[in-house]
């Protein structure tokens, strides 16, 4: 018998859409790269394989991995150390069992609308109430203290960061990352730092949440930065004593990470900065393209982004944005509604530059095929 808590969790609209595209769909609801991990990296894999590293690992992950991803992360928390590191099944589940192990039933957790479609959901399944906190267009999509602090009760456990963000491409700079981390020190509110975008930054740089305050679970993930989003390989950063807590729950949630592929991921991190470096020179080239037709079209406002790999333009048309997907998906667009990120999210279109120049501008004459018909 299914409970009234698993009941409430619905399909989220992205999938819907995903199952009505077919094979001649151009693909701009995407939120995965269209590029392959390099060869060599696919062969350390299959290497490892064949050395027989096809059993259980240790539930904390590959030694060697953590160590290097500690080294890494050092660039924002001086001092990591494995022990700071826990290797998970991707960036959702880490998300997932952060939640499981620190919210109790009648917490609030604050995350932002429009939003990732599984902070919602997760934070429900922790038994916690979601308060959503407003990124609006009109301030590029960054977090206001103020909003944060209109919520906030003394039921707040935690709060839900997102920066590069999915679905707004927003970046948070560095000051309001430093008082954001002021106002939860102040009120003792755990921040969970979704990061899993850090590469993706075209203006700027990434500022992580890791820092002077302790009190932060940053998570990350392998899936965009090497092109792996099938391989499920994640991690979390914490302190040590919260890694040993959250890696039992981890332990009895998946055992262990998939063992060969962790080689795979090592041997990127060791020899493949340059992949990344040329994939997010290529997204940016593309970020540009998009943006100036979304911004050439007749009722729609589209910001540049900061990161990730999606515009999230705004439209005055008198549709609600699930229509207007379907009318892109009818003549051959894949796109993803505004709505589908929260109520909030209605009035904007979610698109991601994860394509082909030539794909981009061919779906983008569609869509203002589509949009000039709405007008006339």
């Amino acid at each position: 018998m299914i409970n009234e808590r698993t009941k409430k969790i619905k399909l989220h609209e992205i999938r819907k859409l995903f199952e009505m595209a077919d094979e001649n769909t151009i693909n701009l609801g995407q939120g995965q790269p269209d590029f392959q991990p390099p060869r060599d990296v696919i062969n350390e894999v299959y290497r490892s394989m064949l050395d027989g590293n096809n059993i259980y690992g240790s539930h904390f992950g590959l030694t060697e991995l953590r160590e290097e991803i500690a080294r890494s992360q050092s660039q924002y928390k001086p001092g990591l150390t494995k022990d700071n590191i826990l290797i998970t099944v991707g960036a959702t589940q880490a998300l997932r069992i952060t939640l499981e192990g620190t919210v109790d039933i009648g917490d609030e957790v604050l995350y932002p609308e429009p939003g990732f479609v599984l902070f919602n959901p997760h934070i429900r399944l922790a038994r916690a109430k979601p308060v959503p906190y407003p990124v609006v267009q009109e301030n590029r999509f960054i977090p206001r203290i103020e909003d944060l602090e209109e919520r906030r009760t003394d039921k707040t456990k935690a709060l839900i960061v997102n920066s590069p963000a999915n679905p707004t491409g927003g970046v948070i700079p560095e000051r309001t990352v430093r008082d954001i981390s002021d106002w939860a020190r102040e009120h003792e509110i755990l921040i969970i730092s979704d990061e899993v975008y850090d590469k993706f930054v075209y203006d700027g740089k990434h500022v992580s949440f890791l820092g002077d305050y302790d009190n932060v679970v940053a998570i990350n993930s392998f899936s965009k930065s090497f092109a792996m989003t099938g391989w499920r390989v994640g991690f979390m950063v914490t302190l040590p004593d919260w890694i040993q807590a959250l890696g039992n729950l981890h332990s009895y949630n998946v055992a262990c990470p998939p063992n060969p592929i962790q080689y795979g991921v090592l041997y990127a991190l060791r020899e493949k900065a340059d992949f990344v470096t040329k994939m997010v020179s290529t997204f940016e080239e593309r970020r540009d393209i998009i943006v100036e037709r979304f911004n050439e079209i007749e009722g729609f406002d589209c910001l540049t982004p900061e990161g990730a790999f999606y515009v999230f333009p705004s439209f005055d048309f008198d549709i609600t944005s699930y229509e207007l997907a379907l009318k892109f998906l009818k003549e051959g667009v894949l796109s993803t509604p505004g709505s589908a990120f929260g109520p909030s999210g209605e009035g904007l279109m979610r698109f991601s530059y994860a394509n082909s120049t030539d794909k981009i501008q061919e779906g983008m004459d569609i869509v203002e095929g589509v949009v000039n018909n709405l007008v006339r």
